[in-house]
């Protein structure tokens, strides 16, 4: 074919199809190269916490190599400041830091042996997908700093004279064309901003006028994480060069890991937490002599881990699962590195205290004796479940999911709904290539206070259970999203209470790791003949009649199935809005599902009646008696 040929296509081919782009031009064009999926900020893995670690990374990497014990982190509703007091960038590279792909000091092995970023792209990143980018150096009693809009120089100020400490600034606005709607959800920054603490003791970050410090490292972590009462024993907690290690067991359902690579949250794990499940089995076994079942040893375990890799390797630039197999380029391998430091010292952990040792013990005979209890059970229940996915009507299966090598394996979910004429809205006008429905028969049991005997003995939460594929762990979660999708009524918060309740007792690692949400549908619809406006409060409906005037039409959708696919359709994609389901750092587990789903009736009925007051203010004095009544029998 010559060089203006058309191909099959009938489009031509030549010198004019060959584009170059520059390094913002393409990190706009691509951004999930670089920082994964944008997203709204309901996720905590969307790109605007990404952009936020980019640039605190840096200031921690600082402090890795032995400068500037403090960072000071402001973030508000749109913008981002972040203040290091390490050495400062070189002044005369102030611009070419942020703006040049493949500048930075992190290919000198001799400046950053062990950071997370070794590409060079971080901050190009942040630049380029900010509205407002602003970066400063102060170095040795002189400062620079520089402006971009969208990763275009707008600034180049010149150096001046200053009496700050040294360090750098960067301030940045997330761009709002990129990140539609975006909001930033304090849970999940508190959780990063813990985690940096943790993993560098004796580091102080101010963030929000709040102190973060950590003086015991991922022991702390495992404080926070964990409750003292459901633990079985003290949190085991070791150093070693490069490594460190925290381990409990609890009484909860499945595993619960908290992994890390230079200060970086591998989410997805990775080698290094492969080879930690390992050595905890090995350790075990080798201490009581007994081969014990590895679900066993495993079964209700919380555990961390930190290692410091040289040149490490992960498999996306979000860094959120390690790749590497060496700790270094000549040096030993990960596996044989953490297991054998985890075998050996859990092992001389467990001779030096009998109690620990013993107390372990129980809880893996424990495990040991549930699973053997309801193996007959799960048995028949996986050959149902096995025949039912077959022709499974409850589950509408999407193309692409969070396991598989496609590019758009994270955009996976399932949205769990009641009734057919939700699940019917929402199959029409999903995209079938990402979104899978679930659809439950009705109210789902109460699960608390129940064995996991429940979830194979009823049909409804074994199907479940295989849908989501997470009867092993969250190894092989088939979603990323799991959406609870009810009615905005009363019914509806019901249901949703009993899958969060059926979650949090069997799978509490599926919600502590960010993957349960609740589907926000529109309360409202206020139109007239030129636009139709979907509110999802009042304060929203309010300001929609304010704008569209002269009496527009109002409709108050009750349930799902009253919203038309072709309407369902613009609130599942790309302005989904969704409502993680969060645990706060000093929620009680048990004592919240007890309170809220237990058999303390009176408790609860009083609670809501005590809550029930404010809104009866509203109601003529006569009556508040009658209506208390009346509230409390139908509690």
């Amino acid at each position: 074919m010559s060089k203006t040929e058309k191909d099959s296509s009938g489009l031509s081919y030549d010198e004019s199809s060959i584009k170059s782009l520059d390094w913002r031009e393409h990190i706009r064009l691509r951004p999930g190269m670089y920082i994964g999926k944008l997203g709204d900020g309901s996720a905590k893995d969307d790109g605007i916490y990404v952009l936020v670690k980019e640039v605190v990374d840096n200031s921690i990497d600082e402090h890795m190599m032995g400068h500037g014990k403090v960072i000071d982190v402001v973030i508000t509703e749109s913008r981002v400041t972040v203040r290091d007091y390490g050495r400062g960038i070189p002044l005369g590279k102030v611009v070419d830091v942020v703006s040049k792909i493949n500048t930075g000091a992190k290919y000198d092995s001799g400046a950053f042996q062990k950071s997370v970023g070794l590409n060079g792209v971080g901050t190009k990143a942040v630049n380029a997908l900010s509205n407002y980018f602003k970066v400063q150096a102060i170095r040795d009693g002189q400062t620079k700093y520089a402006e971009f809009k969208k990763g275009v120089l707008v600034t180049d100020g010149k150096m001046t004279k200053t009496d700050d400490k040294n360090g750098t600034y960067v301030e940045f606005e997330p761009d709002n064309a990129m990140f539609k709607n975006y909001h930033f959800i304090p849970e999940y920054l508190d959780d990063l901003m813990w985690n940096y603490a943790f993993l560098n003791a004796g580091l102080t970050i101010n963030y929000n006028g709040q102190k973060f410090f950590s003086k015991d490292g991922l022991l702390d972590l495992l404080k926070q994480k964990s409750d003292a009462e459901d633990l079985r024993y003290p949190i085991i907690h070791f150093k070693g060069n490069d490594i460190e290690v925290a381990l409990a067991h609890g009484n909860q359902y499945g595993e619960e890991y908290y992994s890390f690579v230079n200060g970086q949250n591998t989410t997805q794990g990775g080698t290094h937490l492969a080879a930690f499940r390992e050595g905890v089995i090995r350790g075990v076994r080798d201490f009581f002599k007994k081969d014990f079942d590895a679900s066993d040893i495993r079964a209700s375990i919380i555990g961390a881990i930190a290692v410091r890799v040289q040149e490490p390797v992960f498999e996306s630039q979000t860094k959120t699962k390690l790749g590497s197999t060496n700790m270094a380029p000549d040096g030993v391998t990960v596996k044989s590195f953490v297991g054998d430091f985890v075998a050996k010292e859990l092992e001389i952990y467990l001779h030096k205290n009998a109690t620990v040792a013993d107390a372990l013990q129980k809880r893996i005979l424990q495990s040991e004796r549930e699973r053997k209890d309801i193996a007959g059970i799960k048995k028949l229940a996986n050959e149902r479940a096995k025949k039912a996915n077959l022709h499974n009507r409850k589950l509408r299966d999407c193309r692409f999911h969070l396991g598989d090598k496609n590019p758009r394996n994270a955009e996976s979910m399932i949205f769990i709904t009641e009734g057919d004429s939700a699940s019917g809205s929402i199959t029409k006008s999903r995209d079938v290539e990402t979104q899978a429905v679930f659809s439950l028969r009705g109210k789902p049991l109460n699960s608390y206070g129940l064995t996991k005997k429940v979830v194979y003995e009823n049909e409804e939460f074994n199907l479940l259970q295989h849908a989501l594929n997470i009867e092993d762990g969250l190894d092989g979660l088939r979603y990323s999203r799991v959406i609870i999708a009810t009615d905005a009524d009363v019914d509806g918060m019901h249901i949703r209470l009993l899958l969060m309740t059926f979650f949090l007792q069997f799978f509490p690692d599926l919600v502590k790791a960010g993957h349960v949400f609740v589907l926000e549908t529109p309360l409202f619809r206020v139109r007239n003949k030129k636009e139709t406006i979907y509110c999802y409060s009042d304060e929203e409906r309010a300001a929609a009649i304010n704008k569209l005037g002269s009496k527009p039409e109002i409709t108050r959708f009750k349930g799902l199935g009253e919203i038309s696919p072709d309407e369902f359709g613009a609130f599942i994609g790309d302005n989904i809005r969704l409502q993680p389901v969060l645990l706060h750092k000093d929620s009680h587990l048990q004592k919240i599902l007890e309170f809220y789903m237990g058999k303390n009736t009176m408790t609860r009925q009083e609670f809501i009646i005590d809550n029930l007051r404010i809104e009866l203010d509203r109601v003529e004095a006569k009556d508040k008696d009658v209506i208390t009544e009346e509230v409390a029998e139908e509690i």
